[in-house]
């Protein structure tokens, strides 16, 4: 992992800010009388008194424990809303230990109940409204942590309380005495809100919390100053507790700013100093043979002389030009030169020295050197040599010449001046003659050639001899003769065959260049017998390739007759493949038939319609209804089974979807996977016959049954759950929507998997929404794997990544994952590594379990076998069952853990999501 990685990952980090209480109503800043309204006279009556830090208040207190039937109000004076949706009521307040009381009837009370009422205006009065439950709205009864006896005085307790949500332009508190001696010191009312944060250096701006307790309310942030967004939507979710977490989004500093301040500021680079790029760097001291001369630079210049090549970085020091070459030496070889040199005393400050040969012919009589001609060759080239050596021929002879072998690097187009460069001056020796202009044929016969050719345009000396060198058309090998003159007369050559001609001239300095390659043909026989001996070759030649084209034809003849013939049994045999290795069977895709009755008929049983009894309409599926109906077929006992109708009206491509479901779930057989007992195809509607779960889907039989089962009974159930994954993935079957919702529980409390081919039409307006990839196909994002979401790459692997949130929703009884954040905050989170924090009361090693299915990459993740041995263990050892995360423990929140669970379970989860994004990093996997 890079720095920038880290830092990367470090700029979701939130700063530890306390949440922001405001207070709406504080009855120790009374300095006169409260006089609230009290029912009857009798009751609550209002003293002096002092608060725990000894400060004068005011106070109310009741003690009529030694009248039976007491019901005695206190209400407070208006309290305007301000247009908050929920409050918190802290009261402190000591109560008597009835015990400590000599003589009192058993109606004597400990505890007292808190209510509110809401109105539009300060409009009640001693009789309105009336002193009962309803209109006012319960709150709670509070109890004390303590109470005191006449030994022991001064206890005072503190609770607080929390109501709404709250819609009219204020509310009354009340408080109900039904036969307590206790005193309420004082009564404060507040709200919560997020405070104004800077987080991976955008602003949120200070937000009250939700009407609920488990609300999420979303604030819209802003890139600090010299800060850039990096992703977009920037949002924070301020949560009941006036906290914020899950951050979406981010900013960084710009090129030429810095952070600062703890990553809440971006400040500018000083002079001398610079930073390239944005993001969460630091501004670097400027290269050498630079400078930067005012704040903010994303660059520094380059000083005089100096220079940055274009594919340099922004931070790479600045270069020059280098100086010249050392060392060149010359051979030469009558008109051509070898040159070599070493390596300039400087460089420039670069590795990517080259260097180039510049050739210029001077003249005998003396004067300026001009540049050769084209016909001069310098190899391996004449710019940009990586090598420091290189060869110049076809030089004239007796010619001086002057080579300037200059040194460049990356930045020598940048330079106004000329490259440095060393010289050598050599003068060439005789040379050899140039190339034969072109060769003429004078006559041909059956096994001669006659040839002529002009003499070269440069002999560069006395010719000596001409060589002519041939060959048959097609055949590398060749053949050479020597002439005296410009002509010459080829003899033994073939009747009727073309040759490759080519002449070259010779001096004493050498042979000069083959003249271009022409092709003369030699004349047939005009014998008969010999002519036709001599086409023989070509006769068979085009025999053959007609052959060769018949035989052709014929082979895609068959072919194309096998392929209509056995082409069905081709298909039947592959669709038989169910066994790759004795006692492994293998998923076949009820799809790659042609004929979806042909599966269907394949792999379920056809049922009469008279064996099948239809009772009631128990929940509606994705081509129809679902019923509970009774099965009693011949020979077997009469059960009762669920059965999928496929609805009136339906088209071809419905039915066969309708189909393809019974044509998968019939291939298997495991007591964890739902069971089909068969179809009916032939009856209308169609039907789809499977076992009957009593219990219906996971997810909404763990919320009705909240908090009732054993750990020990979820483990039970999760291992199910893994047995029939397993069962599917040996059988190389991808289920692609494992969740909750889509395993079915029956009397036994035995989970099986289900739904089966549909996961692919879910509905864009379900309770569950679900993201389109641009691949297409509808993916239920909460519970997919990121491969999956991203690239369409679903396997066992990524089924694995679903059966982890399946753990998740099993230990929280049925909690939606991710609560209520939209599916792209989800996809952000995932991305960002973040991982569901454990359920409350949820032991360490499972929650360890579902973070390794939850691995980034997915090679990493367990296999179901594996999931399976290790649920196997935790339930023979239960011991390791009952230790669980720490974080729950005490009161929530302040709430005296009145909550109801599910609302419990989504406080705990707030709690651990917004503990891990204030950690070091967030969980990673």
């Amino acid at each position: 992992m890079t720095m920038d990685h880290l830092l990367f990952l470090y700029s979701f980090l939130l700063p530890v800010v306390l949440a922001v209480e405001e207070t709406l109503m504080d009855s120790r800043l009374a300095t006169t009388e409260l006089a609230w309204t009290t029912y009857p006279e009798s009751g609550w009556e209002e003293v002096s008194g002092y608060d725990d830090s000894m400060n004068p208040i005011r106070t109310y207190q009741v003690c009529n424990v030694l009248e039976p039937n007491q019901n005695n109000w206190l209400r407070t004076d208006f309290i305007p809303r301000q247009g908050v949706l929920r409050v918190y009521v802290e009261l402190k307040f000591s109560v008597r230990d009835c015990a400590s009381i000599p003589n009192i009837p058993g109606s004597c009370k400990e505890t007292f109940n808190l209510f509110y009422y809401e109105s539009d205006s300060d409009a009640a009065t001693a009789t309105s409204p009336a002193w009962r439950e309803n209109p006012y709205v319960k709150v709670d009864t509070i109890a004390p942590d303590e109470s005191f006896s006449l030994l022991e005085t001064g206890l005072v307790n503190t609770k607080v309380r929390s109501f709404g949500p709250l819609s009219k332009a204020g509310f009354y508190l009340a408080f109900q005495d039904l036969g307590a001696c206790m005193s309420l010191i004082s009564a404060r009312v507040f709200f919560k809100k997020c405070p104004t944060t800077i987080a991976s250096f955008a602003v949120f701006p200070e937000t009250a919390t939700g009407a609920e307790a488990t609300s999420l309310v979303i604030a819209t942030g802003t890139c600090v100053s010299n800060a850039v967004e990096v992703s977009v939507p920037l949002k924070l979710y301020c949560n009941g507790d006036g906290e914020w977490m899950v951050p979406v989004g981010s900013c960084t500093c710009m090129a030429g700013f810095e952070p600062a301040k703890r990553d809440t500021q971006c400040q500018p680079c000083s002079p001398g100093s610079f930073k390239s790029n944005q993001g969460q760097g630091s501004c670097s001291p400027c290269p050498p043979n630079s400078r930067a001369s005012s704040p903010a630079s994303g660059v520094c210049p380059c000083q005089s002389g100096f220079y940055r090549a274009d594919t340099d970085l922004p931070d790479s020091p600045c270069t020059t030009t280098p100086s010249a070459p050392l060392n060149v030496i010359s051979s030469v070889n009558e008109t051509s030169v070898v040159l070599e040199w070493t390596e300039p005393r400087d460089s420039g400050g670069r590795q990517d020295v080259v260097y180039n040969v510049v050739c210029k012919k001077c003249p005998h009589g003396g004067g300026a050197c001009a540049r050769c001609d084209d016909n001069v060759e310098v190899s391996p080239r004449r710019l940009g040599l990586p090598e420091r050596r290189a060869a110049a021929r076809n030089l004239q002879a007796h010619t001086r010449y002057s080579f300037e072998i200059q040194a460049v690097n990356g930045v020598s187009a940048k330079s106004l001046t000329a490259p440095r460069y060393a010289t050598v001056n050599i003068t060439t020796n005789q040379a050899v003659p140039s190339a034969v202009p072109t060769v003429h044929l004078l006559k041909a016969t059956a096994g001669t050639l006659t040839l002529s050719w002009l003499p070269p345009s440069k002999p560069n000396g006395v010719i000596l001899d001409y060589e002519i060198k041939y060959n048959e058309r097609g055949i590398a090998f060749s053949h050479t003769v020597t002439a005296q003159h410009s002509s010459a007369r080829v003899e033994g050559l073939k009747k009727g065959t073309v040759y490759v001609v080519q002449v070259r001239a010779r001096t004493v300095a050498g042979y000069g260049r083959y003249s271009s390659p022409l092709e003369f043909s030699t004349n047939l026989h005009d014998d008969p017998e010999r002519s036709v001996q001599d086409q023989l070759p070509l006769i068979i030649g085009s025999g053959s390739a007609g052959f060769v084209v018949i035989l052709a034809l014929i082979v895609i003849a068959v072919i194309c007759l096998r392929r209509q013939r056995t082409g069905s049994e081709l298909e039947y045999s592959e669709k038989l493949q169910q066994y790759v290795s004795p006692g492994a069977k293998v998923y076949i895709d009820p799809f790659t038939y042609e004929d979806p009755n042909e599966a269907v008929h394949e792999f379920a049983r056809e049922i009469d319609i008279s064996c099948v009894k239809i009772e009631e309409v128990i929940g509606a599926g994705e081509f129809g209804e679902v019923c509970r109906g009774r099965l009693k077929q011949p020979g077997r006992r009469e059960v009762t089974v669920a059965i999928k109708t496929l609805k009136a009206g339906y088209t071809e491509r419905q039915r066969r979807d309708f189909l393809a479901e019974a044509s998968i779930m019939g291939q298997f057989d495991h007591p964890n996977v739902i069971h089909l007992e068969g179809v009916l195809t032939r009856s209308c509607p169609v039907l789809i016959i499977t076992e009957f779960m009593e219990n219906g889907a996971l997810d909404s039989f763990l919320r009705l049954n909240d908090g009732r089962f054993t750990v020990t009974q979820l483990v039970g159930m999760l291992r199910g759950i893994a047995a029939g994954m397993k069962y599917l993935s040996d059988m190389n079957y991808v289920h692609r929507d494992l969740a909750a919702r889509n395993v079915l529980v029956n009397c036994n409390l035995v989970c099986k998997v289900s739904d089966f081919g549909l996961s692919r039409f879910l509905d864009e307006n379900s309770s569950d929404p679900t993201y389109t990839s641009s691949l297409g196909g509808k993916i239920p994002i909460r519970w997919t794997a990121p491969e999956a979401i991203a690239f369409r790459k679903f396997t066992s692997a990524s089924d694995v990544w679903s059966f982890g949130i399946v753990m998740w929703e099993v230990m929280s009884f049925g909690e939606r994952p991710y609560w209520d954040m939209s599916n792209q905050d989800v996809m952000n989170a995932v991305e960002q590594d973040y991982r569901l924090p454990p359920p409350m009361d949820c032991p360490a090693v499972l929650h360890q379990l579902m973070l390794e299915c939850w691995f980034k990459e997915r090679n990493m993740r367990p296999r179901f076998s594996q999931i399976v041995s290790t649920l196997d263990k935790l339930l023979r050892n239960a011991a390791s069952l009952k230790v669980v995360n720490d974080s729950h423990s005490g009161d929530l929140y302040g709430m005296g853990g009145t909550l109801p669970g599910h609302q419990r379970k989504s406080l705990d989860g707030m709690q651990d999501m917004r503990q891990q994004m204030s950690q070091t990093l967030p969980i990673r996997v």
